[in-house]
């Protein structure tokens, strides 16, 4: 009897011991955990856990307080004071204040290699006002700040470590969120652990989480359903329809606001003149005209995703209607081929080893075949994916964007000269003054004249050829509550519980 009471009590303290740490699946492994220079879409889902912002994000994609209580703009636009919120610590114990956010927002300016420069190019001073009053200083009326405070431009880092650690940060990173960092093995874990001085203690019910990139997604899924995960993202859309019926786990469908695209080097490095996709027009148009983004969504994403044409869905108020988005024309598509003089132009389409990006990758390969056609395909793990796209090693990259609550997250930093998510090397003065003045414009009507301008442009010259706006997928433990569906598709983990 004894015994028998002495193993159920291990049984439950096992159970217990388990339930207390979170483990997550991802469909790569994180680049850099330096919000400063960080560019993966799951470095940003780790961050949520790690890097309280100044303002986030709801269901709605309104912007709500984080490590800022309230702002308020002046009255030409032109500054914007934020109050800080009293009584937070980084995680390894630095008090945060608004010496602390002046020193983040100069960092994210500053820093060499900064992917966060674009966002914030407007600012041209951050003053301390009072030790819990900053304000941003601008250049010009600029729309979009807040929406970029809300990701990883308002992330505040530990100003004591990031100096120790200079570029070295991102291998061992303090914020001010609620989990912090512990371990770090590449292509394998990164282990948080629940920091006890966070200012809303009292949300946190695990007391690590931890974090497995597995690209494969059948192999994620069959980790969750073993139990050895409780949470995945991006779960294969052809399981969907399995996984709903299944009482012990439950799913998540959230529209993204980003997109997926295939970006073409237009002028990143020699390979954009070395082959003709790179070099003329009237192949990318051919390329484009040898789709059909619907055959595309119904096959790689079993019709989860909605097909589109511009960095913002067709359901955007700042869809360009001047631009509607073309039909497959493979006669047309030839016919443009043969006035170029490459009727059988070929090329070369890096992909990551994500189970659903190698999909896209062979079905644009089949599709554009029929127009003559020939792409060789290169599959490359995430993080190197990047660095390849950073150094111009590609002629064409099957990249997704995550998405940011305002349009110009979108489109910025991919089009404008020399920004630093401009894989594809596109660079035009016209386009770059109305970029500028989409930024400055805050009349909602004035500024989508603007981006339809923009969209005359880009997308006759197709740095990016956008095909559709996918669904986020989750699927998790049934016992896992307090699970919130926000469209930027980041998980965040203030409020998760797991049932007994």
């Amino acid at each position: 009897m004894k015994r028998s009471l002495l193993a159920t009590l291990l049984l439950a303290a096992a159970a217990l011991a388990q339930a207390q740490t979170l483990r997550i699946g991802l469909a790569e492994d994180p680049d850099v955990l330096d919000p400063t220079l960080a560019r993966s879409f799951v470095g940003r889902i780790v961050f949520a856990a790690m890097c309280d912002k100044l303002v986030d994000v709801d269901e709605k994609l309104n912007i709500v307080p984080q490590l800022a209580t309230s702002w308020e703009w002046s009255a030409d636009h032109k500054s914007l004071t934020m109050k800080i919120r009293p009584g937070v610590t980084f995680q390894d114990g630095e008090k945060l204040d608004a010496a602390a956010v002046k020193y983040s927002i100069e960092r994210h300016k500053t820093m060499p290699g900064s992917n966060r420069r674009g966002e914030l190019a407007p600012v041209t001073s951050v003053d301390v006002l009072d030790p819990l009053t900053v304000r941003l200083n601008l250049s010009a009326p600029f729309a979009p700040l807040l929406a970029a405070l809300a990701d990883r431009a308002g992330m505040i880092v530990a100003p004591k470590a990031a100096a120790a650690e200079g570029d070295k940060f991102g291998a061992h990173p303090v914020c001010a969120g609620p989990y912090k960092f512990v371990e770090r093995v590449a292509q394998d874990r990164i282990t948080l652990e629940r920091y006890d001085g966070y200012w809303n203690k009292g949300a946190l019910h695990f007391d690590k989480i931890e974090y497995t990139p597995i690209p494969d997604a059948t192999v994620r899924l069959a980790n969750l359903k073993s139990g050895q995960l409780d949470f995945i993202e991006r779960v294969a859309p052809s399981d969907i329809a399995a996984l709903e019926k299944d009482k012990k786990l439950k799913v998540a469908r959230i529209t993204e606001i980003g997109y997926q695209g295939i970006t073409i080097n237009v002028g990143k490095s020699a390979r954009a003149q070395a082959n003709p996709l790179g070099r003329d027009a009237r192949v990318r148009e051919a390329f484009e005209l040898a789709l059909d983004r619907r055959g595309l969504a119904q096959v790689v994403m079993d019709n989860e995703a909605t097909v589109g044409n511009q960095w913002v869905a067709p359901n955007s108020p700042y869809y360009a209607k001047n631009m509607p988005m073309p039909q497959r024309n493979v006669a047309k598509a030839k016919a443009l081929l043969k006035a170029a003089g490459v009727e059988h132009p070929s090329f070369t389409l890096l992909t990551t080893t994500a189970s659903d990006a190698q999909r896209l990758a062979l079905v644009v390969q089949a599709m554009t075949r029929d127009a003559g056609f020939d792409v060789k395909i290169q599959a490359a793990e995430f993080a190197t994916s990047l660095n390849m796209a950073d150094k111009g090693d590609f002629d064409a990259y099957v990249l997704a964007w995550s998405g940011r609550a305002d349009p110009d997250g979108n489109l910025f930093s991919f089009d404008g000269c020399k920004q630093p998510l401009n894989y594809a090397g596109y660079c035009d003065a016209e386009t770059d003054k109305l970029l500028a003045e989409s930024r400055t414009e805050l009349d909602p009507a004035a500024r989508k004249k603007t981006y339809e301008q923009i969209a005359a442009r880009v997308l006759t010259t197709r740095p990016i050829v956008y095909l559709y706006h996918r669904n986020w997928l989750w699927a998790y433990n049934a016992k896992l509550s307090g699970v919130r569906e926000i469209p930027d598709g980041l998980l965040r983990v203030t409020d998760l519980k797991m049932a007994p």
